[in-house]
């Protein structure tokens, strides 16, 4: 539930568009809604600002609709990541404005369409990082910040990157996805004044280690102004980023 939610609750009992019973009936499942397999966090939107973003890896495709449909009864935009086709198909049923990103594996559905501010911009080193860099990309304009990508801009050559030099420079935050040796975010930051997050993925061959090999590479860079979150997290590069950009 948004805090303008509650707002027009609390003016609605004021003047008494609404009973003490009516209003409490509304606020019934604040500050959470067990439904045994999960309890939902109705609080998080006052908390944080944005609500609860459902988490579909490992759960089942009715799960995941059940969660969805009790989140999307109190927040104007629910956000789901590591959602299947599947998932978004049975969710289609209910919510027909329903989005679908295939390359994130991100859903959203989105009652209420913000405009977005600020700039962000989030670059990944191959094509192979985009499913991580897109999550990003999706999470952060879902909460509200406008956001370009530059993909495929790797160190293996650097002109590519430098090509798009104005334009990155004109961003409030950046977001750099990289797996292999995880270069790129150091040499952005070494090149470029803004804060940069730095997310590694499990892109590479075995000396990768599935992504500690360029986690251990961002965490070691020798350039001021880059944070580091885990392997593979776009969610939580591109919910930062959005904090930053705010």
């Amino acid at each position: 539930m948004q805090e303008s939610q509650i707002r027009k609750i609390i003016k609605n009992v004021a003047s008494r568009k609404m009973d003490a019973g009516e209003a409490m009936k509304e606020l019934k499942f604040l500050p959470f809604e067990d439904l045994s397999f999960a309890k939902l966090d109705h609080h998080r939107a006052l908390r944080k600002g944005f609500p609860e973003v459902v988490f579909c890896q490992n759960k089942t495709t009715k799960q995941v609709a059940a969660i969805v449909k009790k989140l999307a009864e109190r927040n104007s935009q629910v956000l789901a990541t590591r959602a299947t086709e599947e998932m978004f198909n049975e969710a289609r049923k209910h919510f027909k404005n329903a989005q679908y990103n295939e390359i994130s594996k991100t859903m959203i559905i989105n009652k209420n369409k913000k405009l977005k501010k600020g700039r962000i911009i989030v670059l990944s080193a191959g094509t192979s990082d985009m499913p991580v860099a897109e999550e990003a990309a999706v999470v952060a304009e879902a909460m509200g910040s406008h956001v370009e990508r530059i993909y495929d801009v790797g160190v293996a050559g650097l002109h590519r990157l430098l090509s798009s030099k104005e334009k990155i420079d004109d961003a409030n935050v950046l977001v750099v996805v990289a797996g292999m040796d995880g270069v790129l975010p150091s040499v952005v930051s070494g090149i470029f004044g803004k804060p940069i997050i730095a997310v590694p993925t499990s892109v590479g061959y075995g000396a990768s280690f599935k992504g500690i090999a360029p986690l251990l590479t961002m965490l070691n860079s020798c350039s001021p102004g880059v944070v580091v979150v885990n392997i593979d997290n776009g969610f939580g590069a591109g919910y930062f980023a959005s904090l930053v950009n705010k």
